[in-house]
């Protein structure tokens, strides 16, 4: 009886996340044209890893070393591209969380991204907020940053808190579209010598360029956010090897986006600011937006203002959601078995099918949003994190912050490889030679940024 409610609940939060569908959990794979319209996730995804910290690395990259970078754009664009699609294969394969592939590998795992992920988001709830608020404050004027920031916080606290994953998607698409044709719009409107563009496409390393290079690579499209790809897959559906192509779709096109989004990014940057000397902090968009105001006119800027508002709350809506949901996964992986002992369980148990009373097995993406973990995550995101707008990061936090968030990136993309390459998952999710190829890639480049932040850190 009670396997049958959960079955039907399950079927039903499905339904609802896309309006073509009339079960996304049994209905035929969409084919053709008709897969335009199951776009969704990857978009999210895409969008909520690129945040103002993103455009300034790639704006002061482009103000330092014009397009001859562009090259490392496109290669982060390619292996953001192999990430996504592995935490994505893994979910919509074997049916089951990154949270429960980590906790097959044993406590140490699970262990250290609940560590990582309470850190995190008290200084990334800070740091969201404010990078929302600094294009308000510059729009409109009138408030401070730091109120604005609050008021930013607590508006996408109540979205998230309200809405459910349909709802969500489609205000985070509507902000996707105004934040890449605004950025698209100026790069065009500056009119880059387009030789030169395409000369950046042949890799060449300029003197002291190495660090903006690994930061291009490393900087395109987020670094926890993209472990909440599996979950927003499931919200609409996508569970079974059928829904791998699917998945490979969406998560194409989110991140060929996205680098185009960096790339234009990496032109205006190019073309209006080389040979300029930078803050690397996220002030520095304003300037851009003022030099825009200056030499075109205040449309200009209004209008780079706004892809900057867009840009930054995707990046804060899709934290408050996805994080939020990875939060509510871990509470429930630390109370199952682990390493041996879950492989055992996990074998042994079929979704909805434990006793009632028993401790919950598997993920359930209908229930997830409704929970006490989701809404005291999104809390700590959101109130916490006020007390660094009013107070400098305290140095013990900010460290523990940055070595964590060098350390995530590697973590997963080496658990991937572990993962993807196991019986833990069917043959048509394991990786061939080329995810293995770019895994490997992956996990070398964020090793070295890891190692590279931490001697920074140090000296």
């Amino acid at each position: 009886m009670l396997a049958d409610i959960l079955r039907r609940n399950e079927g039903q939060e499905a339904m609802s996340s896309d309006p073509s569908s009339t079960n996304a959990a049994s209905t035929e794979v969409p084919t053709g044209k008709a897969k335009i319209r199951w776009l969704g996730p990857g978009l999210v995804a895409a969008a909520t890893g690129v945040g103002a910290g993103d455009l300034v690395a790639t704006m002061v990259a482009g103000a330092q070393y014009g397009t001859v970078l562009l090259w490392a754009a496109v290669v982060g664009t390619a292996l953001k591209l192999a990430l996504g699609e592995g935490v994505g294969r893994w979910h919509v394969a074997s049916g089951t969380t990154l949270l429960d592939g980590w906790r097959r590998l044993g406590y140490w795992a699970t262990g250290f991204f609940g560590v990582y992920i309470v850190i995190w988001g008290f200084v990334y709830g800070a740091t969201a907020m404010s990078a929302t608020a600094l294009p308000l404050n510059a729009l409109f004027d009138g408030l401070s940053v730091r109120y604005w920031a609050m008021i930013c916080g607590v508006v996408g606290l109540i979205m998230i808190w309200l809405q459910r994953y349909r709802a969500f998607e489609k205000v985070m698409t509507a902000l996707v579209l105004i934040a890449f044709v605004s950025v698209v719009l100026i790069a065009i409107l500056v009119s880059p010598n387009l030789g030169e563009v395409f000369s950046g496409i042949v890799p060449r390393l300029p003197d002291g360029s190495v660090v903006y290079v690994l930061g291009l690579i490393g900087g395109v499209g987020g670094t926890i956010t993209m472990a909440a790809y599996g979950y927003w897959a499931f919200a609409k559906g996508w569970k079974g090897p059928q829904w791998l192509s699917m998945m490979r779709l969406d998560n194409a096109v989110g991140y060929i986006m996205t680098g185009i989004f960096v790339i234009a990014m990496l032109i205006v940057g190019s073309t209006l600011l080389l040979g300029r000397q930078l803050t690397e902090d996220d002030t520095g968009l304003l300037f851009l937006g003022d030099e825009l105001g200056e030499q075109y006119g205040q449309w200009a800027r209004i209008v780079f203002l706004i892809g900057f508002f867009a840009v930054s709350s995707t990046s804060l809506l899709g934290v408050w959601n996805g994080v939020s949901l990875l939060f509510t996964d871990w509470t429930r992986s630390i109370r199952l078995p682990h390493g041996k002992k879950a492989e055992a369980a996990m074998a042994e148990a079929a979704v909805g099918e434990q006793e009632e009373g028993a401790e919950p097995v598997a993920y359930k993406a209908a229930t997830a949003e409704k929970s006490w973990a989701f809404r005291g995550y999104l809390l700590w995101l959101t109130f916490p994190p006020m007390l660094l707008l009013f107070l400098d990061k305290p140095f013990g936090v900010t460290l523990a912050y940055g070595v964590l968030g060098s350390a995530f990136m590697p973590f997963l993309a080496i658990s991937l490889m572990l993962l993807l390459n196991s019986r833990r998952v069917s043959q048509e999710g394991r990786s061939g030679w080329l995810s293995n190829v770019m895994l490997t890639l992956c996990s070398l480049l964020f090793l070295t940024l890891l190692i590279t932040d931490i001697a920074g850190r140090l000296s």
